[in-house]
């Protein structure tokens, strides 16, 4: 297949040339690494085996053109850019494949494209950029997939091309319910990473105070999304997201990251979004709540936006 890679930062590279070196004709949109990328290839470096792909990067969606299928991992950020850079890579056929944190992400998609060629990705998977043309791929790797339409027979054709990459794939009854449960470890860990002071996943889980406000923010998340019509095992996704991030190891989420390099943070799409339903719900989140004026106002004070 002819792939788009919108969004080349270590999410889209990692698949990407997961899916390059299995045979499909990749092609990345890249910024910050084009020219490294274009000189000295693509590394993947991963202790389930590195490698290292001569990828086809292009600065412009417009010479990558019309493609089969487009793998979106921009940065929630950077949604308001979304059309404009995959609109050049759309034909007739085209399926979009979401793998953006947050919550209704789909939905501003379908908006640009229609309902019908919308697929949702969600990354379970440690990873982070290193120098230009580096991806480090540090745990983990599944993806759960789903179809904005809960096609259950599309959803398990586009696994089946990352399934055959030797990528874990599951797939979503819910595509909703999937959304939320990914927040149940991002809003929790995401976070509190930054919150709590610019600290790693281990801190959260090793000091008692944190992991409680951890699990508080797990239970919240659940709840909204089981009264979102979702059928979540609450306390067993509190069981899995604590037992998960504490074989980690001292891991730093993308969201810290973004924090300590000044990047903007996905505040809006792994906080606000969130909120903004419960309240349409008419379930209270009082946790959520706090870290989404917390995290929203150090994410400004980071960057310059308020001045003290």
């Amino acid at each position: 297949m002819r792939i788009a890679v919108i969004g080349s930062g270590a999410v889209g590279c990692f698949y990407g040339a997961r899916l390059a070196r299995c045979g499909h004709d990749v092609r990345f949109l890249m910024r910050r690494d084009l020219a490294a990328v274009r000189q000295r290839g693509l590394s993947i470096r991963s202790p389930q085996g590195g490698f290292h792909l001569q990828a086809a990067a292009f600065g412009d969606p417009a010479e990558i053109g019309p493609v089969d299928l487009v793998l979106c991992a921009l940065k929630a950020t950077a949604l308001d850019a979304a059309e404009g850079l995959i609109r050049p890579c759309v034909g007739p056929a085209t399926r979009i494949l979401v793998m953006i944190n947050g919550f209704n992400i789909e939905e501003r998609f379908a908006g640009w494209f229609g309902r019908d060629r919308i697929f949702g990705g969600l990354a379970f998977v440690c990873i982070n950029r290193g120098e230009p043309g580096v991806v480090n791929h540090i745990d983990y790797g599944r993806v759960m997939f789903g179809h904005l339409l809960d096609n259950l027979p599309l959803a398990r054709e586009v696994a089946g091309l990352f399934a055959e990459a030797g990528i874990e794939t599951i797939i979503a009854p819910s595509l909703r319910q999937a959304r939320w449960e990914k927040l149940m470890w991002n809003i929790p860990f995401s976070t509190v990473a930054v919150s709590a002071g610019g600290v790693t996943t281990r801190e959260i889980m090793n000091d008692e105070n944190l992991r409680r406000l951890a699990v508080r923010l797990i239970v919240e998340t659940g709840t909204a999304g089981n009264a979102d019509g979702c059928r979540i095992d609450v306390d067993g996704m509190v069981r899995k997201m604590t037992d998960d991030t504490g074989s980690m190891g001292p891991y730093r989420p993308s969201m810290l990251i973004d924090y300590q390099t000044k990047q903007p943070l996905e505040v809006e799409a792994i906080l606000g979004e969130p909120v903004r339903r419960a309240r349409e719900l008419n379930v209270p989140v009082p946790t959520i709540e706090t870290q989404y004026a917390l995290v929203s106002f150090l994410d400004r004070l980071n960057r310059g936006e308020i001045r003290i």
